[in-house]
């Protein structure tokens, strides 16, 4: 008998009890089916916070009393909940009304247009469709409308809402999704007489469900009228963060408008350099491929998408500005090779990241496992 022949009896066992996982986790996902049904027939969110953390921190403990690794027996629950929480969202979700709401969706055909549509009328809510070659039909449409949502691109967003507005009737709540809040809130609050609210989804429409996802909330005008949006986003299993204006652009500036344009500055000089992608993972640490393919997954979009994002107001085009002008004194460093300068400098910003340093180091090696794990 082969040394590999010795195995046999092993290996053949092993291969029945991935079959029998198999089989549980088939088990698992009817009566999750079971737990969706009555969750909508109560009114339930899809996502509890509170639930997910306790069975998370349970099962790491009967994993250590079973000799197994608690992070690998947590990263293997979670997958499973998230694959459950995919499915739940493939069918219906509760309602936070007791009545259907009548919805309208300006951009319907765009991504997130598109998306939530889908989402809204999954939730038994009534959904309207308005773009550019049906605009006639908004007449017929306001008199209906609870609700009516702007998701085109930001640089029509706020030419859309002057004349969505004088269309409706002054109790219908007006909203949009733009990823900039000042503008289009001031030019909705003087347009419309009714309720008004900034909504921003932080997540793009390639997304299966809304679990766990971020949504933006300013309630600029009609306090509780406009609440129960709010409720619903929290029974998608959304995460609701309410925000000032004013301060959800100023940190828009930064994670949308600049990080995009070093996204730009990177692909441009990759290319100019001849650097090809495929080349690069070859000679590319677990890191460095993260890096790129957070590069690379822009550049597989719209590039008026993001030319609106980058260039959505003065403001954000001042601080690329300031971002070039702030590069110089970088440049200079590599100009009369001030090794200390350099060191100088990155010190001055671990001083400044404080804590936050380590948090980053422990999030990204998990990622950067994860990765090389899948993808190596």
């Amino acid at each position: 008998m082969t040394p590999e022949q010795k195995l046999t009896p092993q290996r053949e066992r092993i291969d029945e009890i991935d079959q029998q996982i198999l089989d549980l986790l088939a088990e698992r996902t009817q009566i999750v089916s079971t737990v969706l049904e009555k969750k909508i027939e109560n009114q339930l969110p899809i996502f509890v916070p509170h639930r997910e953390d306790a069975k998370t921190e349970s099962f790491r403990e009967q994993a250590e009393e079973r000799g197994l690794d608690a992070d690998w027996a947590e990263d293997f629950l979670r997958m499973i909940m998230s694959s459950s929480r995919a499915s739940q969202s493939s069918s219906k979700f509760p309602r936070a009304t007791e009545e259907p709401q009548h919805i309208l969706i300006v951009g319907a055909e765009g991504g997130m247009g598109s998306l939530y549509s889908r989402i809204i009328e999954q939730t038994g809510h009534h959904v309207y469709k308005i773009d550019k070659q049906n605009w006639y039909e908004l007449e017929e449409m306001a008199p209906k409308l609870d609700m009516a949502i702007v998701t085109v691109p930001i640089n029509v967003t706020e030419d859309v809402i002057k004349r969505l507005a004088p269309k409706l009737k002054k109790g219908t709540i007006l909203a949009d999704f733009t990823s900039n809040k000042e503008g289009p809130i001031t030019a909705m609050l003087e347009h419309h007489e009714g309720p008004v609210l900034g909504l921003h989804p932080m997540h793009g429409p390639d997304v299966h469900n809304l679990s766990k996802q971020l949504m933006v909330f300013c309630a600029a005008r009609g306090g509780k009228k406009v609440q129960w949006f709010k409720q619903q986003c929290a029974l998608w299993g959304m995460q609701v963060i309410e925000a000032d204006p004013e301060k959800h652009d100023h940190v828009m500036h930064l994670v949308q408008g600049l990080r995009h344009f070093v996204a730009l500055l990177h692909g441009s000089f990759m290319e100019t350099y001849d650097l090809k992608p495929r080349d690069i993972l070859d000679y590319s640490s677990p890191i460095y491929r993260a890096e790129l393919m957070m590069t690379g997954r822009i550049f597989a979009q719209s590039a008026e998408l993001y030319a609106d994002i980058v260039f959505a107001n003065k403001e954000r085009r001042e601080l690329l500005l300031n971002f070039f002008e702030h590069h110089q004194k970088l440049v200079k460093m590599v100009e009369e090779d001030d090794k200390e300068g350099f060191i100088k400098e990155f010190e001055s910003v671990t001083d400044f990241f404080g804590s936050f340093a380590t948090q980053a180091l422990e999030e990204s090696s998990y990622l950067i496992n994860r990765l090389a794990d899948r993808f190596a």
